[in-house]
């Protein structure tokens, strides 16, 4: 996972972003109460794509599934992997009743807006992102 995540940073121009650790994958979503839940998706035993949400809370709709991140390495783009891990997503999102499934796209990301389209995604223009490091 730690390796598809880095690819990620790569690809989105923020390699040196990165500085969680697999101690810190493990300890916080593979423990008794995990703050993620994540899929991955295998071929021929390796790790080719992964999904990580985590719950949020809206004080307007109620409990919000967040899709931090939906990774595919870069030689098995287009062969239905990512479509197949944000349908467990959105699939998780429904079994567990929460109300919407959120999730951010980088506005020059064309693929994965083109993506997000074909499943009727509403991208909202009117909404920065806000955030401060500690």
């Amino acid at each position: 996972m730690m390796q598809l995540i880095y690819e990620l940073a790569v690809f989105e121009k923020a390699p040196n972003e990165v500085v969680a650790t697999e101690q810190t994958l493990l300890e916080y979503g593979f423990q008794a109460n995990p703050l993620f839940v994540s899929w991955v998706a295998e071929q021929q035993g390796t790790i080719v794509g992964m999904a990580l949400c985590y719950i949020r809370y809206s004080t307007w709709k109620g409990p919000v599934l967040y899709l931090e991140d939906l990774i595919v390495t870069e030689p098995f783009r287009g062969k239905g992997i990512g479509k197949a891990l944000f349908e467990v997503c959105v699939q998780h999102a429904r079994a567990k009743q929460y109300r919407k499934m959120v999730w951010q796209v980088l506005d020059w990301n064309t693929p994965a807006i083109d993506f997000y389209k074909g499943y009727g995604a509403n991208m909202d223009p009117e909404w920065l992102n806000a955030s401060i490091d500690f």
